[in-house]
């Protein structure tokens, strides 16, 4: 089950649900604000949250992270380029708001990792390094499922933004191209800030 919830801090922002239906333990996918709110639909439904997973380290993916870390006692990871974005608020934007933040507790994972639920391991997510938006930015991957999360890498129309400390327009285009796009064609992928498109679909536009 994949559930997308509209979060609104210092942008407006898709956290995303990661849900296994028989056991309801799962995944927490970039909670960018509003800990309150996504608290109280993970309690409304009973889920349990094994893993909060962060795409990258900007102020709008990360901005809930340190709260629901507490309440769910769940432990946040990212990938080890963006470690430094967490604590860093020039890198996370956060600095410019004037409301800085920072996540000192996380742990990190790597390009090939496999990250499987302990209450389910055949549920999981195959972590992709897909640099360019932010030089450890990663999109989760569920083969079973066909879903991508990829954050800010692309859009429904095209590819992220690369204008913010770390971002390379060209090594974004590369992540694209050779990670995301070779992905299968019915591949739904699920952005930070756009609809769900799929990978046919996306080829189509930026081929």
């Amino acid at each position: 089950m994949i559930k997308e919830l509209q979060v609104t801090g210092a942008f407006t922002e898709n956290t995303y649900f990661y849900i296994d239906d028989h056991t309801k333990s799962g995944f927490l996918i970039d909670p960018g604000a509003q800990a309150g709110l996504i608290y109280d639909v993970i309690v409304r439904n009973g889920w349990t949250i094994e893993k909060i997973l962060l795409t990258h380290g900007h102020i709008d993916h990360i901005g809930a992270a340190e709260v629901l870390r507490e309440r769910l006692a769940a432990p946040i990871y990212i990938y080890p380029q963006d470690a430094p974005y967490l604590t860093d608020p020039y890198l996370n934007l956060s600095g410019s708001t004037g409301n800085p933040i920072t996540v000192p507790h996380y742990e990190e994972l790597y390009d090939g990792e496999i990250i499987r639920l302990k209450a389910n391991s055949g549920f999981y997510l195959k972590v992709i390094h897909t640099p360019g938006h932010t030089p450890g930015s990663v999109t989760y991957y569920s083969p079973n499922d066909r879903a991508a999360f990829v954050g800010d890498l692309l859009y429904q129309h095209g590819p992220g933004l690369t204008n913010f400390p770390g971002g390379n327009r060209r090594v974004l285009e590369e992540s694209i191209i050779n990670k995301i796009l070779t992905l299968p064609d019915d591949t739904l992928l699920l952005s930070g800030h756009a609809s769900p498109i799929t990978v046919g679909e996306e080829r189509r536009i930026l081929l």
